[in-house]
């Protein structure tokens, strides 16, 4: 999948690895790494986990429905800065 600066890897219908330009600042620029996980407790596995190994929480799992009603996710930052996420497409 294109859109445009933004790539999406996987399947015809669902990208499952996403990777684009750096768009705003200058010089280092975290990543944003998401992984699709196949349902809401294995979100908050993964979080538990890295924030157990040391991760800084960005953002605790939660809806996010900016992005759409059953967007559920979880963010940290791990050691070298970037930005890992788990998300949950599924509803309850």
């Amino acid at each position: 999948m294109d859109f445009g600066a933004t790539i999406g890897y996987g399947p015809p219908s669902k990208a499952e690895f996403w990777i684009g330009n750096q768009v705003t600042g200058e010089g280092f620029r975290e990543s944003h790494i998401a992984f699709a996980a196949p349902d809401r407790a294995a979100v908050r596995a993964f979080f538990d986990a890295a924030v157990a190994r040391g991760a800084q929480v960005l953002h605790q799992p939660r809806l996010w429905p900016e992005y759409h009603p059953n967007y559920f996710a979880a963010f940290v930052r791990d050691p070298d800065g970037n930005n890992i996420e788990a998300v949950c497409h599924q509803g309850e």
